[in-house]
């Protein structure tokens, strides 16, 4: 069972050439809300396809403030998955996207793909600190932060389908 602090920046980019980015691991990924659990904590539970195996994750996460979360995440069977999706919030569409994670200059990036979009992509890093340093790969053209941008969420995404436009800039 992982507990604890997760620190993570998000950014908006142009969808990368991934020919060019040093590729550890390629997961699709199903994640599906739940209701909101106690202390208004954001609820989900993922099935994860990884190299023909499947497993399944139950988070639990409480926003300190855009870059910190308390988070508590462990590994769950296929039958609580399940009985999990029994109290799934019907508000939220589940959202699936294919993760991309690689290394650069040391850093743990994860490049996370919609089926609705072609040219755009969230890339995210977690932090040890919320001021850390962040070294972008040169072929990744980032566009924005976007961590404290509600609209860029996996829930919004999803509920959307599509990436937020906004006048005379992301579409």
């Amino acid at each position: 069972m992982a507990k604890g602090l997760e620190i993570e920046r998000k950014f908006l980019v142009d969808l990368p050439d991934l020919n060019k980015l040093d590729i550890e691991r390629k997961i699709e990924i199903k994640q599906t809300y739940l209701k909101r659990g106690n202390n208004d904590s954001q609820r989900r539970v993922r099935k994860i396809t990884e190299n023909d195996r499947i497993s399944y994750t139950y988070t639990e996460k409480v926003f300190v403030s855009p870059v910190i979360r308390e988070e508590n995440e462990y590994e769950i069977t296929a039958d609580e998955y399940v009985r999990l999706l029994e109290q799934l919030d019907g508000s939220c569409t589940p959202v699936e996207k294919t993760r991309y994670c690689f290394n650069y200059s040391d850093q743990l990036f994860e490049l996370d793909i919609y089926p609705f979009s072609h040219d755009l992509a969230i890339m995210e890093l977690e932090l040890d600190f919320p001021e850390q340093k962040i070294y972008f790969p040169e072929c990744v053209n980032v566009l924005k932060d976007v961590s404290d941008d509600k609209r860029y969420s996996n829930a919004s995404l999803a509920l959307a389908a599509s990436f937020p436009t906004e006048a005379g800039s992301v579409q």
